[in-house]
């Protein structure tokens, strides 16, 4: 089965897009307005941080695997698929000991508080954070980490990052065991959002999630960041905007 294909907005309607956003964290005629983000391939690439671990697989292969763990070495973001057994696939690795050797290693390095300090701001994210919590809105950050493993280390990221965090009107919110799957964590936690007050923009990177904002939140705008997701996701609904970036926040 081929991989979905999605169609951004044009530059026009992402910029008229984000203009509405930032008009709407201004205006307190009502509740207070929120924006409420994914981390994870929304406001962070977090390629970078699977590569450094392959890279420090690749240096454990030098003597048993050396072909492959100069193929390793010399990775870059663009080569990575969303899971590893297919990033390392894409390398060479066929052989399945090696595979469920790259799995097992990822896995047990991806989801700490070290491994955080590799990932990257999507183009325009800061920015746009940024300028959203200066109009006002409060920022919510709602992400399928976990606060045992990844709470301080996200918390450190979106402050090395410079995003708002630390502050008045900027929290993040982490699942609170790392079992909980993302989709039923945030189907579960989405209406207690509505405490901090209206929701005016969600964005997120898992249509799934997406679909869940669309269908509780109608009045918000609800956004698909089409950088990468879980393989088999669901449709996306007709009513969700796409984006790649916020590229087209930028002055």
């Amino acid at each position: 089965m081929s991989a979905p294909t999605y169609i951004s907005l044009p530059a026009a309607e992402q910029k008229a897009l984000f203009r509405r956003i930032l008009e709407r964290s201004e205006d307190k005629s009502s509740r207070a307005p929120v924006i409420v983000f994914d981390l994870d391939g929304t406001l962070m690439d977090n390629r970078p941080r699977t590569l450094a671990i392959l890279k420090a697989l690749g240096q454990s292969w030098k003597t048993r695997a050396p072909k492959h763990a100069e193929a390793l070495a010399k990775a870059n973001v663009d080569s990575l698929a969303y899971l590893v057994k297919d990033s390392v696939a894409n390398l060479g690795v066929t052989e399945p000991e090696l595979i469920a050797e790259a799995e097992t290693f990822w896995k047990e390095r991806f989801f700490t508080d070290d491994a955080l300090s590799h990932d990257v701001a999507i183009a325009g994210a800061v920015e746009f954070a940024r300028a959203a919590y200066e109009r006002g809105a409060m920022l919510v950050y709602f992400t399928g980490r976990d606060l045992p493993f990844m709470g301080v280390g996200s918390f450190r990221s979106l402050r090395d990052l410079g995003f708002p965090i630390g502050v008045v009107g900027a929290e993040l919110v982490l699942k609170p065991e790392f079992s909980i799957p993302d989709e039923t964590f945030k189907r579960m936690e989405v209406s207690r959002l509505e405490r901090r007050g209206e929701i005016i923009a969600t964005f997120d990177n898992e249509p799934g999630n997406c679909n869940i904002f669309a269908e509780t939140q109608p009045t918000a705008e609800n956004v698909f960041m089409d950088t990468q997701h879980l393989p088999g996701a669901p449709a996306l609904r007709s009513d969700v905007k796409t984006v790649k970036d916020f590229a087209a926040a930028l002055p």
